[in-house]
């Protein structure tokens, strides 16, 4: 992990941008962080971190200020300044296509879409948190949010330092990733917008179910994707804070 820049914010959170071989990312520290602080890590959408930074680091002084958690983020593989990827590229108009003709999204699609995407996110998660833990003022315990929904699924399913994740739905989801949700165990909180125009319910509510944890809790609230009601940040935080503290 190689720091590249570093920014003493005004409510005292130090931001550090960071690279992980080509992997570019966000560290948030809480102004007298000191070991053991609890670490969040934020999945983001594949939009471009430039493009979500500044609700991905409001979360994140959120946290820090708060419940002084760390937090840190890192560029989807394909995303952002990151290299174009053409099969991802090519998934995604497929995708678009369809939906465009108002045709059915087919098991197919969703599996190019996601899968690959998934097979090298985790990964590069599970590096990324070996680095951060090495730091001196990051001890953990560690929790995921946010999405691809598939890749925390994954993520929770596989990596035994996470120890509760807030999982976004919003997402397609493939039905090899509903299997894996069995063998997901940590304390699990699922946020759901009821009228996500790009989101299909039915499949989130499949996957909630098939979730294997015996703590999780279902949040829908009305409204479209971008619609998220604010107090969901504090119930956020306050999940973390039950099982992270």
């Amino acid at each position: 992990m190689h720091f590249t820049s570093e920014n003493r914010l005004d409510d005292g959170v130090l931001e550090r941008e960071f690279t992980l071989g080509e992997i570019p990312g966000i560290l948030w520290t809480p102004r007298s962080a000191s070991a053991p602080t609890p670490l969040i890590l934020i999945g983001l959408p594949p939009l471009g971190l430039r493009t979500v930074y500044a609700r991905v680091a409001a979360r994140a002084r959120y946290y820090a200020t708060e419940y002084g958690f760390a937090a840190a983020t890192v560029e989807l593989p394909g995303s952002g300044e990151r290299p174009r990827w053409d099969a991802a590229e090519q998934a995604r108009a497929d995708l678009r296509r369809v939906m465009a003709a108002g045709e059915p999204v087919t098991a197919e699609i969703v599996d190019a879409l996601i899968l690959p995407l998934v097979d090298r996110a985790v990964p590069e998660w599970r590096a990324t948190l070996d680095a951060l833990l090495a730091l001196p003022e990051i001890g953990g315990p560690v929790g995921y949010e946010g999405g691809v929904i598939s890749i925390g699924v994954r993520l929770a399913a596989v990596e035994p330092r996470i120890a509760a994740a807030n999982l976004f739905a919003g997402t397609f989801v493939p039905g090899a990733i509903a299997e894996e949700a069995r063998r997901v165990t940590v304390p699990l909180q699922v946020l759901l917008q009821w009228d996500d125009e790009g989101n299909d319910r039915q499949a989130s509510l499949d996957l909630f179910d098939a979730l294997g944890s015996e703590e999780k809790t279902l949040h829908a609230n009305m409204g479209g994707h971008a619609g998220v009601p604010h107090f969901e940040l504090d119930a956020g935080a306050r999940f973390f804070a039950r099982h992270l503290k």
